[in-house]
């Protein structure tokens, strides 16, 4: 067995069978032992070096194991399974028999030394439960500093394993909004495709295109928790482009995009295109008066504003508050869950308009991102 072998079984050992605890109670009744005594070098010298040390001795193992046998048997069989009562006369009955156990190494230690146990702990040391005074008070001290040590380890970790449960949990439930999203994207895009191919043959093979472009846009290039805004714009772009080619020329599409200047932030995939897309759900069908939808978009200093208005029915308008399904109910628990506090949402619908107004504080993407956008525009220079 080499040396590195045979260290980790050492250590395998020492954390088993909980040996480092030896150590941590030696100190603790050593800390006790200078406060009684007033002297550092005498604490340890009649704690280790004298007729004491078969009392002191007593003391770590009958309250060590008075420790042990509350944590890892009394507590688990009773008080946990909320048996109270008998839990107080259980634990009741171990301290008095620790510390009675305690008392028998006084006198072990008087016979030892050769001498009498009143002249070694004073003329009141005639009596066995006069011990009691100092064993008792000890050993309940111990079992109380143990019990707020488990408690206090066992409050930690269970904090930290409702953590990790919520982290996953909302990862789970953020993967389940985006690919819940996804779907219902895919389903009208292939409608919209589907109408042009029986109007229109050269316009549904230009819609074919892009469609193609979102759909390896959302297949390869949106799987991170943060994407360049300017992809989610490219993307915005391409995807009023064929749904202007689905509405042909009935609705009126203004799409307006402010960027002050090239910075590096990021936003969480899909987030804006669920109102874009409801925009164009739930734009009006007007034969007689105009259809329109406009769509106003400005960074500055990390703030995204969004502003999209559309025109629309009274029974347009009264299914898009509604949700219009699953698409605008999925964005907001996004912005809920990615961005708390961090967003402010307003939705206000009339007769024959449709509004949605979000503002959102943008994160910077890492320096990985950074590159790999400045690459795409042709910013990093060759070699």
């Amino acid at each position: 067995m080499n040396a590195l072998a045979a260290d980790k079984l050492s250590q395998n050992w020492l954390f088993k069978y909980k040996l480092y605890h030896i150590p941590f109670w030696c100190v603790y009744h050593y800390f006790w032992w200078v406060i009684a005594v007033g002297d550092a070098l005498a604490a340890a010298s009649s704690m280790f070096f004298s007729a004491y040390t078969v009392k002191i001795l007593f003391y770590v193992i009958f309250q060590a194991l008075a420790v042990y046998f509350n944590l890892y048997f009394l507590i688990p069989r009773y008080l946990e399974k909320n048996r109270l009562p008998q839990y107080i006369i259980y634990l009741a009955i171990t301290i008095i028999c620790a510390s009675s156990l305690i008392n028998t190494g006084y006198y072990l230690s008087a016979f030892l030394a050769h001498c009498t146990i009143t002249k070694m702990f004073g003329a009141e040391a005639g009596s066995f439960f006069h011990f009691f005074n100092t064993s008792l008070p000890s050993t309940l001290a111990s079992m109380t500093l143990a019990m707020s040590i488990k408690l206090t380890k066992n409050w930690i970790q269970a904090q930290r394993k409702q953590q990790i449960m919520e982290k996953e949990k909302l990862e789970t439930e953020l993967k389940f909004l985006k690919y819940q999203f996804n779907p219902h994207f895919l389903f009208n895009s292939i409608n919209s495709i589907f109408f042009l191919i029986h109007k229109n043959p050269d316009m549904a093979s230009d819609s074919l295109a892009k469609f193609s472009g979102l759909l390896r846009y959302q297949l390869y290039e949106c799987n991170d928790q943060q994407i360049s805004l300017d992809k989610e714009i490219t993307y915005l772009k391409n995807f009023i482009e064929l749904e202007k080619l689905r509405q042909n020329n009935n609705v009126e599409v203004i799409f307006e995009v402010e960027q002050p200047s090239i910075e590096y932030w990021g936003i969480a995939p899909f987030i804006l295109m669920t109102f874009v897309e409801n925009a164009f759900k739930h734009v009006s069908k007007h034969s007689d008066s105009p259809n329109w939808i406009s769509i106003k978009l400005s960074t500055n200093e990390g703030q995204l504003d969004l502003l999209i208005t559309n025109s629309t029915s009274p029974d347009e308008a009264n299914e898009a508050v509604t949700y219009g399904g699953i698409g605008l109910k999925n964005v907001q628990r996004r912005l809920d869950l990615l961005y708390p506090d961090q967003h402010e949402l307003d939705i206000q619908h009339a007769d024959n308009c449709f509004e949605v107004k979000l503002r959102l504080k943008l994160s910077e993407l890492g320096f990985e991102n950074k590159d790999f956008w400045n690459k795409e525009h042709g910013l990093l220079e060759q070699g």
